[in-house]
């Protein structure tokens, strides 16, 4: 398992960027898929955005497709969600997540073992 630890949400104007960071614990980080979900109020948690162990591939809900970018570095045991273009139905706590070992990346919750306690992201019209 990793352990997980999200940072760098806020309030925000709609327009605006935001950079969320995700620093991970173990020496074997690089072997996991990561992803960022997130929660709105009174809606179920959804899948945002998904990288591979490799970040050889990147995976992006529809809702942000264009807007926002996953990254991770490797070296940093850091993932990253850069934010563009903020809308107020971005509104959520944003949640960083590892997959299981050396498993494919997934969009499935379930998939994913490990979870930071989230940060909250607002965004007034």
């Amino acid at each position: 398992q990793v352990r997980l630890v999200e940072s760098g949400g806020g309030l925000v104007q709609a327009g605006d960027s935001l950079r969320l960071s995700c620093a991970a614990s173990g020496h074997t980080f690089s072997n996991y898929a990561m992803g960022w979900f997130r929660q709105a109020p009174g809606k179920e948690r959804e899948f945002v955005a998904g990288i591979t162990s490799d970040s050889g591939n990147t995976v992006y809900a529809n809702s942000v497709k264009g807007r926002f970018t996953i990254s991770r570095d490797n070296g940093k045991n850091t993932v990253y969600l850069q934010m563009n273009s903020l809308k107020p139905e971005d509104t959520a706590d944003y949640y960083c997540a590892a997959g299981i070992y050396r498993s494919p990346l997934s969009t499935s919750r379930t998939a994913f073992g490990s979870w930071g306690q989230g940060t909250q992201v607002t965004v007034s019209s």
